[in-house]
């Protein structure tokens, strides 16, 4: 009996051990392929309509979009993607895309 307790509290404590850390996505996810219909001149509706709405959008530059998406798998370091759209008089002026891979899309 006292083997079967011994052996049931090593069990518990080696499946303890184990912990199970989760994939975390967070932001906007911005598919390559709809990132390829952005076009210089399109209105900010339209850009809202392909993309969705941007994660950021400082209240202190309105013309400025950032969709950011952050990727941490299983506890491991955090991977990020940003894209930057600026506007100016209410249409698509720049695309800033240095900052995107397409690699962290599910």
């Amino acid at each position: 009996m006292r083997k079967i307790i011994i052996l049931s509290l090593g069990l518990m404590l080696l499946t303890g051990c184990s912990i199970y850390k989760v994939d975390i996505r967070q932001g906007n996810v911005v598919e390559k392929e709809q990132l390829d219909k952005l076009q210089l001149g399109m209105t900010q509706q339209q850009v809202k309509f392909l993309l969705g709405t941007a994660l950021l959008q400082d209240t202190f530059h309105q013309n400025r979009w950032d969709y950011i998406y952050t990727f941490t798998p299983g506890g491991e370091a955090m991977q990020k993607e940003r894209i930057t759209l600026l506007f100016e008089n209410g249409k698509l002026s720049h695309i800033d895309r240095s900052q995107y891979t397409g690699e962290l899309t599910p």
